[in-house]
């Protein structure tokens, strides 16, 4: 018999699963864990470890393989101890074993038992369902925004001609003429080439410095509508459904008493231990046509294990308990 599927099935929910005349498995929760150089999450999970000074019976592993095989606590204690004879032999002659969803256990040069665990399992039930999240590095592309410079001209000023009529020259007014008409043409030159060369100079600028905002801002505008922002979106892993069902409180650990053939003997049992003061019960008959009598049921196997022990140190040494699977 492969006791390495029982094994398995309990470290789901023992941290301590020992197996009698070897050694026992342990586990212990570890939180989420970051690894920086290959960018993953990885979840909780229990890690297993091993110790090979842990060796004495505590009826957890026998009794489940009693349950799940249907047969009786000294034939699945026999089977432990079998597959625990070729364990030791594979060790002495290849120098290691491999257990499946375990781990591997090797032979040092000491003589001393090596443990390396697989972790393609995760024993955690907290963690169902959750696997490693990769997270790829955010790469972005850095827009610069490149202002032009334009050199707005210097326009000069044109002064605009004005006519000058001159009247006619007489011999008394030859003088006052050639002064008038200087001073008009002065004026004339000043006053009208001033002002409308100025007029025309600002409108110039003010077109000049719109056509280049206008220019300037468009350039803008293009750049920024060419401009692409690369960001890698890590794809979030699809987890499969998982449904919690709240159950009422159960009592799968029994500590047996015995089991009947005949009914009256398990009543007149039964009687016996309710007079002493235990809690007992008595089961239907299962499969083998045996009647169970109980000392009690308890909801954790902690408890049961401790009433084992009160009852095969007071009343019956051969008490044992038994795990009911649903």
């Amino acid at each position: 018999m492969k006791i390495e599927s029982y094994i398995s099935q309990l470290l789901y929910r023992y941290q301590c699963v020992t197996v009698p005349g070897f050694g026992a498995f342990l586990t212990d929760t570890q939180s989420a864990q970051w690894n920086g150089s290959a960018q993953v999450f990885s979840p909780p999970k229990k890690v297993i470890t091993f110790n090979a000074y842990l060796k004495n019976n505590d009826g957890l592993l026998a009794n489940h393989i009693a349950v799940a095989e249907k047969i009786p606590y000294e034939v699945a204690v026999t089977a432990i101890e079998h597959a625990v004879h070729n364990w030791k032999q594979k060790l002495q002659d290849f120098g290691g074993i491999s257990l499946k969803q375990i781990g591997e256990i090797t032979l040092n040069s000491d003589k001393n038992l090596v443990f390396v665990p697989y972790d393609q399992v995760n024993y955690m039930t907290e963690s169902f369902g959750l696997s490693a999240v990769v997270s790829p590095f955010v790469q972005r592309e850095i827009l610069n925004q490149i202002a032009e410079e334009e050199v707005i001209p210097v326009l000069e000023p044109v002064a605009s001609e004005v006519p000058v009529h001159l009247l006619p020259e007489t011999p008394r007014s030859r003088s006052f003429l050639k002064y008038a008409a200087i001073f008009v043409m002065s004026a004339g030159l000043l006053g009208a080439g001033g002002y409308f060369g100025n007029q025309y100079y600002t409108q110039k600028i003010e077109a000049e410095t719109l056509a280049v905002q206008t220019n300037v801002q468009k350039k803008i505008e293009q750049k920024i509508q060419e401009a692409t922002f690369v960001l890698d979106t890590p794809t979030t892993p699809t987890l499969p459904p998982v449904t919690l069902t709240i159950k009422s409180e159960k009592f799968p650990y029994h500590v047996v008493a015995g089991a009947f053939r005949l009914e009256e003997n398990a009543d007149r049992v039964l009687y016996e231990l309710k007079k002493l003061g235990y809690p007992a019960r008595k089961m239907g008959p299962n499969k083998h046509g045996l009647f169970p009598v109980f000392y009690g049921s308890f909801s954790r196997y902690s408890d049961a294990q401790q009433k084992m022990q009160e009852v095969q140190k007071s009343h019956n040494p051969e008490a044992w308990v038994l795990i009911e699977e649903h």
